[in-house]
């Protein structure tokens, strides 16, 4: 397989499951802008992450596949939360869920 989709599937990979994971971190009350923040670096963050897992750090030295993975993660990761993870409600139960409540909200 080429290099650069082999680049472009481990980034639509990580970045497929990684709206659940982010929605860990995020809280319901938070912003969109907020949410939004968090979730361009948490994509941009796992990119490189999944850059060296998967070709080590000399992988760096190959500025178009590390630029291919971390545009794959993000755009991957974006797209699979509006078609899938935000309609299925399943992202934002999970950072409900996540959100630790205070006694007030309690009552």
């Amino acid at each position: 397989m080429n290099a650069t989709l082999e680049s472009l599937t481990t980034g639509a990979q990580v970045g497929a499951v990684l709206p659940l994971l982010t929605a860990v971190v995020q809280r319901p009350a938070w912003s969109a802008k907020a949410k939004k923040v968090v979730a361009v670096v948490a994509a941009l963050v796992a990119g490189v992450v999944a850059v060296a897992a998967d070709g080590g750090w000399d992988q760096f030295k190959h500025g178009h596949l590390t630029a291919a993975t971390i545009l794959g993660v993000l755009a991957a990761s974006q797209t699979s939360y509006d078609l899938v993870w935000k309609p299925s409600k399943l992202a934002p139960w999970v950072e409900a869920l996540t959100t630790r409540k205070t006694p007030h909200q309690a009552e």
